[in-house]
């Protein structure tokens, strides 16, 4: 799966279920952490996080490359710090009921896309 089709994927399946952040206007706002854990869940690789000012942000590094599919939220560029994480810190950024929202949206979008 390329990165631009998993990304428009993704855009489509945000919504005020997936984080309480979203609006029409800023669809990836609040929508990091679970976006990262869903991303992991189909891509592998690992979660990092940079620490911005308004806490942490959580994206995904595969094969030593950054993918951050969230970054759009900000109107300003981000100075990645690149910390390692992990899922048990990207969920405290979110919780079950959003990321089974969002990871049944992307596969189902997935396979719409597809067929």
């Amino acid at each position: 799966m390329e990165s631009a089709q998993l990304a428009r994927v993704l855009k489509k399946s945000w919504s005020l279920k997936t984080s309480s952040k979203w609006t029409s206007d800023n669809p990836a706002e609040g929508q990091c952490g679970v976006t990262s854990l869903v991303v992991n869940d189909l891509l592998g690789g690992e979660i990092y996080k940079t620490r911005l000012p308004a806490g942490w942000h959580f994206y995904n590094m595969i094969d030593r490359e950054r993918y951050d599919f969230t970054s759009s939220q900000f109107k300003e560029s981000i100075q990645y710090q690149d910390v390692a994480s992990n899922r048990s810190e990207a969920f405290q950024d979110t919780n079950y009921n959003q990321y089974d929202e969002l990871k049944r949206k992307v596969l189902w979008n997935l396979e719409e896309t597809t067929s």
